[in-house]
């Protein structure tokens, strides 16, 4: 894995409430700040993978499907509650 430095600016409270978190995790700030920003990454790749989906989606289509598949009122099997 490569790796790059960068200066990261922090507020100071925001820093020092990291660092209590990351101890609280066992790991360091370092590792901690890796672990939130790829938690950023994977969130806004999920909106966007979503978003790309939903426009190729066909609302119409979507609905005829559910509604071809009836609709008795009773739960299938294993689905009771």
């Amino acid at each position: 894995m490569t790796q790059a430095n960068y200066a990261l600016r922090l507020q100071s409270a925001l820093k020092a409430e990291a660092e209590r978190l990351a101890r609280t995790q066992g790991t360091t700030l370092n590792q901690f700040i890796n672990v939130a920003v790829a938690e950023k990454l994977s969130a806004l790749r999920t909106v966007d993978y979503f978003r790309e989906r939903a426009a190729r989606g066909d609302l119409e289509k979507a609905l005829a499907t559910l509604n071809s598949l009836g609709d008795d009122g009773l739960p299938c099997e294993g689905d009771e509650i």
